[in-house]
């Protein structure tokens, strides 16, 4: 079997805030790759919940964690579509994440 890691270096100032990350998947060809935010979501069989880990660097600005969770919506809805093949919801899904984009008045 083989085994393979992804991981997440973080650089904490005096009030362990994030202020720098990296990350690296040697599969993907990827070593000390700066980031501003990651999210990572796994999920708990035994209790049936998803369980998460939000970060984001103190110097991320407000526009781009707009946009990035933007996106994070629509991939959302995107892998919602290929887990379940309901096209119909995960259309929804993504007209949701596009009133999202306006509301919060996202500029791309």
């Amino acid at each position: 079997m083989k085994k393979t890691q992804i991981t997440i270096d973080i650089e904490l100032d005096e009030n362990n805030v994030p202020e720098k990350m990296t990350w690296n998947a040697e599969d993907g060809g990827i070593e000390k790759e700066e980031t501003k935010a990651t999210m990572i979501s796994v999920w708990d069989d035994a209790k049936k919940e998803a369980l998460r880990i939000d970060l984001w660097t103190k110097d991320m600005p407000v526009d781009d964690m707009k946009m990035f969770l933007h996106q994070i919506l629509i991939s959302l809805s995107n892998t919602y579509e290929r887990a379940t093949g309901e096209e119909d919801v995960a259309q929804w899904m993504e007209e949701m994440a596009e009133e999202f984009a306006q509301k919060a008045a996202i500029k791309m």
